[in-house]
């Protein structure tokens, strides 16, 4: 883990800040040291820690100077003012794993767990979230103070942040796929696992797993990243940032769960698309992609959107069914594709 959180905005942050501003001039240890009111020593530990960090940072006789060239880097320190609330891990087994630990302490609301590589990413019903280089992975912890029937607010207001912030950077559309995921076109951007606790009917923690395929290389025909769309890399802190934005966004205009559900369905993909109702653990199982095993199907329907609880709402001449994403997946008949 990499963290330096002991003041409002750390050594390490002000001196990139003041590195940054001044790209062509070196600064000397001394006028640092005065400026943190810390000694020369304390500067120069911090230098030497940033530049095992991956930074490249000239140091001579004549002071400290920032290379022109930087990583895509998602420390703590990147963050400004908000750095006390980010944790970082190069490798971690999951983020998830880690906002737990952290919910079951005293962590804060509003928590953001980042990590550059998960050797065990999770995803729904079982399945393992591939996370290669150049991906966002990030789990954020919110203490939501609600009761476990209104956490849904939450949960979809953080997956049309991710579309908003996702569309926007890549000049592309992208919709909600029932119940966790991100859609560009027909390929996965990206996916959202939630997992809370609760005391009696209170929610005392939600945590929300984000994985958005940035600059990784995709290797399945499912899914896209943003790398593929635009031929370029982008900033994976500028995309934290804006999620981070537009979420706040959603949550300060304090919108009913009617509204986030309105909203979540005018981003869906997939309405009005037939479907079957199959066990949520078919990911488990030997299902082929071809489509489930005779017998297997709960009902049949069409998909239209879902109801103010994050359930997912299929017509059929015999009414409406109301599905658990906990307990139930969806397979598209006419797109030959389980969800």
């Amino acid at each position: 883990m990499v963290n330096d959180i002991d003041k409002p905005i750390s050594t390490k942050a002000y001196l990139l800040e003041r590195l940054r501003g001044n790209r062509h001039t070196r600064i000397s240890g001394e006028i640092l040291a005065k400026e943190l009111e810390v000694s020369r020593v304390a500067v120069w530990k911090a230098v030497q820690a940033l530049k095992k960090a991956g930074y490249s940072i000239i140091v001579d006789d004549g002071g400290y100077l920032l290379a022109d060239e930087e990583q895509d880097f998602l420390y703590p320190w990147e963050f400004g003012d908000r750095e006390k609330f980010f944790r970082h891990w190069v490798s971690t087994d999951s983020t998830m794993n880690r906002a737990k630990e952290l919910a079951q302490g005293k962590s804060p609301s509003g928590m953001v767990i980042t990590a550059e590589t998960q050797t065990a990413g999770r995803g729904r019903n079982g399945r393992n979230w591939i996370s290669t280089p150049g991906g966002l992975f990030f789990t954020l912890l919110i203490r939501p103070g609600c009761t476990v029937r209104e956490y849904s607010l939450h949960t979809m207001a953080v997956h049309i942040a991710a579309a908003k912030t996702l569309g926007a950077l890549c000049g592309k559309e992208a919709r909600l796929r029932w119940p966790n995921d991100v859609y560009v076109g027909d390929k996965k951007i990206g996916g959202i696992l939630s997992e809370f606790h609760g005391e009696g009917d209170f929610v005392s923690w939600l945590n929300l797993g984000i994985g958005l395929n940035i600059n990784n290389r995709i290797s399945t025909p499912e899914s896209v990243s943003c790398l593929d769309l635009l031929g370029h890399p982008l900033s994976r802190k500028a995309v934290l940032v804006r999620f981070l934005e537009n979420l706040e966004r959603i949550q300060k205009s304090a919108p009913t769960r009617e509204e986030v559900t309105k909203q979540w369905n005018q981003n869906a993909l997939g309405r009005g698309g037939e479907v079957l109702i199959i066990p949520g653990d078919h990911a488990r199982r030997d299902i082929p992609r071809t489509g489930p095993a005779p017998g297997e199907s709960r009902g049949r329907g069409r998909f239209w959107g879902i109801d103010s609880s994050g359930r997912g709402i299929v017509k059929n001449p015999s009414g409406i069914i109301r599905i658990s994403p906990a307990s139930s997946s969806l397979y598209f008949i006419e797109e030959n594709r389980f969800f």
